[in-house]
């Protein structure tokens, strides 16, 4: 886990909302937050594959974060047990 994946998962869970990877960009860049796009496209597989978010509109490439997601941010889950890449 890397800080940009802690940056997009708080992102998501303080919004409650799916985003797409340029929606995210969006909003980190109106917020001040330096996390490239390529980072972003980079981390959103790696946090899909850990099931951290999920993908809810497959054709638009909707994330929204996960229970486990969630579990993760708040300190119940240890990184190293997510590492799947």
């Amino acid at each position: 886990m890397t800080d940009s994946d802690d940056t997009i998962l708080e992102f998501l869970r303080e919004t409650g909302a799916a985003f797409s990877k340029r929606g995210i960009q969006v909003n980190f860049e109106n917020r001040g937050v330096k996390v490239s796009y390529s980072t972003i496209k980079r981390r959103l597989e790696h946090l899909e594959n850990a099931d951290l978010i999920e993908c809810v509109e497959e054709k638009g490439g909707y994330y929204e974060i996960t229970d486990l997601g969630k579990q993760y941010l708040e300190g119940e889950l240890d990184a190293e047990d997510l590492e799947r890449d």
